[in-house]
């Protein structure tokens, strides 16, 4: 058994035996130069060289054609460096003015190593052998572009039928047996796939669930091919698709393949959390679920982090609004989009810095709160709207505990709820006697250290208004919001509030 991590997908090619069989060139093969297999090795190229040692100009799968004018005396070096260049084939010319016949120290030095050898008669140029492979490689390339696109109309139109049927279609249009694998290496759909899956394949899942970014691997086993690659967009390694065969997968099978993965990436998503949204609504409407079993069902944690959304400059485009892509990059389901346009979402775990930092290009600014039971996520949404209005304030975006001052675990939940309501109990009396906005005009002028300008701008009022709010917060609270240890004491008090029922 062997196992390579595979490269980029190759060029277009056909079989020797393509350009073998062009009648037209009417090439002779010497029969003892050629191994088993050897009509089926691919060109990618037929390239002119009288060089004595062409091998490091040459990136392999060449049909390499020479009259023979600058043969070496050691032929069989010759030979032997463009086999080691991965030539696939070596065409000679029969020439009268250099060689009316095949030399046969050349003979023998290509049935020694294995290069095929094929002789070019002197009626065809080598000309028209180079525009015969060229032909015969634009029509390969336009039979696979055919094949590939009637195979990602087939898939599309399966991935309309669910997961069972997708696996099903790609399997048939590959002729190979198909397993979509999830985290823990749980089969989440399979036709035809070996159960369980052969350790060799076990162990080359775990080689790429290993690395980083978006590849596949191949190993042979019994004789057989088996790839595994990543499904996508999401560009991890939870879910991987397993294919086998008695074939190598080549250009065009590779393509297919990504489209099959792309798409099982996508069913398989949506399903799972479509099912497991209905289950967790039912169970909390039914009484039969907690928030923490609810949020460990679907976020793997019952400790979770609140995530808010605000635009920023000129905002999202539409694409960027779309809840589904807001869920792809904070891999969570629970994200809800609203007017203005913001978002609040419910993750597992806090998103990295370059999620963020993706959501800041896009047009959204992003605050993430501290974590916190499922069950108390009431409580910590004056929190994630204070750091919210931090963040709109210094223009990047900011994650509570992410830094050494931050000290909310060393606090009494109760003890800082209670801190706060006294704080601001008369001005949330104020603002529901008249609407003031005096609470949210604090948090807003707080955030922007007390700018006039830029609270009057994000409010949305002229800055004598905010002037006479402030003057109002000052004379309800009897405080001077000059001293700085004031505005720290407030800025507490509005991040532990609890919001309103």
């Amino acid at each position: 058994m062997t196992s390579t991590l595979d490269p980029l997908p190759t060029e277009v090619n056909v079989p020797l035996r393509a350009v073998v069989g062009n009648r037209e060139l009417a090439l002779d093969v010497v029969p003892e130069t050629l191994r088993p297999g050897a009509l089926d090795t691919p060109v990618r190229w037929a390239h002119v060289s009288e060089l004595q040692d062409p091998a490091p100009y040459l990136v392999g799968g060449e049909l390499i054609l020479t009259a023979g004018v600058n043969l070496p005396a050691e032929i069989d070096r010759y030979v032997r460096g463009l086999r080691d260049a991965g030539v696939t084939a070596l065409g000679f010319g029969l020439t009268p003015t250099v060689h009316e016949t095949l030399p046969e120290p050349l003979r023998r030095a290509c049935a020694r190593r294995g290069l095929p050898l094929l002789v070019v008669p002197a009626r065809t140029p080598f000309l028209a052998v180079n525009r015969a492979v060229s032909v015969a490689l634009t029509e390969a390339g336009q039979r696979e572009q055919r094949r590939i696109t009637a195979a990602r109309e087939t898939l599309t139109r399966a991935a309309g039928g669910g997961l069972g049927e997708l696996t099903s279609s790609l399997a048939a249009v590959l002729g190979s047996w198909v397993a979509l694998v999830g985290a823990g290496d749980v089969l989440a759909s399979a036709h035809d796939a070996p159960a369980p899956l052969p350790p060799a394949v076990r162990d080359l899942m775990a080689t790429v669930r290993a690395g980083s970014g978006i590849r596949s691997a191949t190993t042979e086993i019994d004789g057989g091919f088996v790839v595994v690659q990543p499904v996508y967009p999401q560009a991890t390694a939870s879910h991987l698709v397993v294919v086998g065969r008695s074939r190598r997968l080549d250009g065009a099978d590779r393509a297919i393949l990504a489209v099959g993965a792309a798409l099982l990436g996508l069913v398989g998503r949506a399903g799972s959390d479509a099912a497991e949204l209905g289950a967790a609504a039912t169970g909390l409407l039914l009484g039969r679920t907690s928030p923490g079993e609810v949020a460990r069902s679907l976020l793997g944690s019952e400790v979770v982090r609140l995530v808010a959304g605000a635009a920023y400059r000129r905002g999202p485009g539409e694409v960027a609004q779309r809840p589904d892509w807001l869920r792809a990059r904070l891999d969570t389901p629970l994200v809800s989009v609203l007017p203005g346009p913001a978002f609040t979402a419910v993750a597992g775990t806090a998103p990295a810095p370059e999620v963020l930092a993706d959501l800041r290009e896009h047009g959204w600014l992003a605050a993430v709160g501290a974590p916190v039971p499922a069950g108390r996520t009431a409580g910590a949404v004056a929190e994630l709207e204070l750091l919210l209005a931090r963040a709109r304030a210094l223009g990047r975006p900011v994650v509570a505990g992410s830094g050494p001052l931050d000290f909310d675990a060393l606090l009494d939940p109760a003890a800082a709820g209670g801190f706060a309501a006294k704080a601001l109990e008369p001005l949330v009396a104020l603002d529901e006697a008249g609407d003031r906005a005096l609470v949210l005009t604090l948090r807003t002028w707080l955030a922007h250290h007390g700018g006039w300008e830029p609270t009057a701008a994000e409010l949305g009022v002229h800055r004598n208004s905010v002037r006479h709010r402030i003057a109002q917060v000052e004379r309800a609270l009897s405080v001077d919001l000059a001293d700085p240890e004031t505005r720290m004491r407030l800025w507490f008090a509005l991040r532990w509030a609890t919001p309103d029922p």
